[in-house]
C-alpha cells in the first residue's frame, strides 16, 4: 500500500516571561479569536505551558531553538490529531518506482548543496488547514525539475492536485485528506499542470478548473519519477544515495514531524524527537533542497516546508544528517523520490 501523507499544517520570538503580554502579541500576530471566555481561558493555559516548554528547551543551549508559532495555543495531542490526519497507508510508492530507483555511482559528492541559491526553488508557501503537504512537496520537486530543464522557474498549482485527480486512482490522492508524492507525479505524467497564478491555492477542495488555466507544464513533459529506497519505509535509502540525488535536483521526502519540538522549531540544526509513530510511518511531505555542515550543529539536510515563513527559519528547517539511524533523522531516508522530466 501507499503512504498517504496527512500533513501537519506555520513564529514569533518570546520576549519576556510575562505571559499576558506574550498572549496579546500572539493573538494579534496570528489573528486568534475564541468563541467564549472559557475557551480563551483554556487556550491561555495551554499557551502558558508551551511558553514554559519552549523557554526550558532554549535554556539547554542545544543545536536548535524553539519559538512561538500559530500552534502555540494547542496541546501536542490536539495538534497531531488535527494536523497529522487519521489514516496512513503503509508505503510511499508502489512495489517498484515508475522509472526504477536512483543510484549513486560512488563518485565524489559536493560538500554542500543549496538549490534555494540557484534559482530552482519558489518562495515558501502555506498549505493552511488542509492535509495537502504531499501536493506541496511534489509541486516543489516538479518546479525544480522544470527549472533545471528549461532555465525558467514557474510556480505551479497545488490546488490542481487537490481538486482534479480521481479519488479512485492508485495511489489515492484525496485532496485535504491526504495523498502521496508518487501519486502526484503519476498525475503530472498524464495531465498538463497549471500555473499557480492561473489556479490559485484555496486550502480546501473544489471542482476541477484545470481546463481554464494557463499551462505551466505541458502534458507528456513529465516522464515519471524515481524512488531512492529499495523498499520504501522498510529498506531505506543510504545517506550517500540521497546526497547524490539532491545534488542533482530538489527531492520530495516524507518525514515524521508530529513532536512538540518540531511543532515549535525556530532555528538551528534539528536533532530532537520527531514523534512517536510506529516504525517506518511518516506523516508529512516536504521538499529536500540541499545539505551542508553547520559549524555548531554539524551536518544537516535543508528542507523547505509548507507552513508559511512564520514557521521555523523563514519556512525552512535544517535536520541532522548522519544521526546514526539507518532511517535518518525524522525518517528522512525512508521514502524519497523525485520527478523525471524531458529535456
Amino acid at each position: 500500500m501507499m503512504l498517504r501523507l496527512l500533513c501537519v499544517c506555520a513564529l514569533v520570538t518570546i520576549a519576556t516571561a510575562n505571559f499576558s503580554d506574550d498572549w496579546g502579541t500572539f493573538k494579534q500576530t496570528f489573528g486568534k479569536t475564541y468563541d467564549s471566555e472559557a475557551e480563551e481561558a483554556y487556550r491561555f493555559r495551554v499557551f502558558e505551558k508551551n511558553v514554559i516548554v519552549i523557554e526550558a528547551w532554549n535554556a539547554k543551549g542545544s543545536s536548535f531553538t524553539l519559538g512561538l508559532n500559530q500552534f502555540s495555543d494547542l496541546t501536542n495531542e490536539e495538534w497531531t490529531s488535527q494536523y497529522t490526519g487519521l489514516q496512513k497507508p503503509t508505503a510511499l510508492y508502489g512495489d517498484v518506482p515508475d522509472l526504477g530507483n536512483h543510484t549513486w555511482d560512488g563518485g565524489d559528492l559536493p560538500d554542500s548543496v543549496d538549490w534555494t541559491t540557484k534559482g530552482a526553488v519558489t518562495p515558501v508557501k502555506d498549505q493552511g488547514h488542509c492535509g495537502s503537504c504531499w501536493a506541496f512537496s511534489a509541486v516543489g520537486a516538479l518546479e525544480g525539475a522544470m527549472q533545471l530543464a528549461t532555465g525558467n522557474l514557474t510556480s505551479l498549482a497545488e490546488q490542481q492536485f487537490v481538486d482534479c485527480p480521481s479519488k479512485l486512482a492508485f495511489p489515492p490522492l484525496l485532496g485535504c485528506n491526504g495523498g502521496a508524492m508518487s501519486g502526484a507525479f503519476g498525475f503530472a505524467k498524464k495531465h498538463a499542470i497549471c500555473t499557480e497564478q492561473s489556479y490559485p491555492y484555496q486550502a480546501k477542495g473544489s471542482s476541477c478548473k484545470s481546463s481554464m488555466c494557463t499551462v505551466g507544464i505541458t502534458k507528456g513533459r513529465v516522464l515519471g519519477y524515481k524512488g531512492l529506497s529499495p523498499i520504501a519505509r522498510i529498506v531505506p535509502a543510504t545517506e550517500k544515495v540521497l546526497m547524490s540525488a539532491v545534488a542533482q535536483q530538489p527531492v520530495s521526502v516524507g518525514i515524521e514531524a508530529a513532536s512538540t519540538p518540531f511543532q515549535h522549531y525556530k532555528s538551528g540544526v534539528f536533532s530532537g524527537d520527531c514523534g512517536s509513530m510506529p516504525l517506518g510511518l511518516i506523516d508529512h511531505g516536504v521538499l529536500l533542497v540541499g545539505y551542508g555542515t553547520d559549524p555548531d550543529g554539524g551536518d544537516y539536510w535543508k528542507i523547505k516546508n509548507s507552513w508559511n515563513t512564520t514557521w521555523g527559519d523563514l519556512g525552512y528547517v535544517r535536520i541532522k544528517r548522519g544521526n546514526g539511524s539507518k532511517y535518518g533523522q525524522c525518517h528522512v531516508l525512508s521514502s524519497a523520490s523525485y520527478p523525471v522530466v524531458s529535456k
